[in-house]
């Protein structure tokens, strides 16, 4: 897609004790239309601003969108590099996603930190158990999710990070 904006973005698999991961699901595909039904669930994140390190990203945006503080220091990873190309509102949108893992959290999702733009998208939250990511009807975000949930839950992330689509 030639003329994309490039997106560096910070992703974290915020995981329970349980090992349920923490989804929200996308409903704005311009912030002109309403939104509508769930088009697909993803894990927390967002962009990279200017001077930020994607670690740092990503705990800004554990704050904003769920209001989970956490120290950059606990993440783990980065376990997975992911490319998105789409649009969004007209635009051609690059998405170059980082993952990290915060494992063991028990926390109440709180959104009183979102954007206004995430305010507009009124997006839902829930904890997913793998199982039922395998049958989710609607998309994920990555899309081989569940196979890759179950890597993280035999432990920490040792290795390099992998390319996921």
């Amino acid at each position: 897609m030639t003329g994309a904006i490039v997106r560096p973005t910070a992703r974290i698999v915020v995981l329970d004790p349980a090992g349920r991961v923490l989804l929200l699901g996308a409903r704005l595909t311009d912030p002109a239309v309403p939104p509508g039904d769930v088009l697909f669930w993803y894990t927390p994140g967002g962009g990279v601003e200017p001077g930020e390190s994607v670690r740092q990203a990503a705990v800004r945006e554990l704050a904003e969108e769920v209001g989970l503080v956490a120290d950059p220091a606990s993440l783990e990873g980065p376990v997975w590099f992911r490319r998105h190309v789409g649009v969004f509102g007209g635009v051609d949108v690059d998405s170059r996603e980082t993952f990290f893992v915060l494992r063991d959290v028990v926390h109440e999702v709180d959104p009183r930190g979102r954007t206004e733009l995430e305010v507009l998208g009124d997006e839902p939250h829930r904890w997913w158990s793998a199982d039922e990511l395998a049958t989710s009807p609607v998309p994920l975000a990555p899309r081989e999710l569940p196979v890759l949930l179950a890597d993280l839950l035999h432990g920490p992330w040792t290795g390099p990070p992998r390319f996921v689509e």
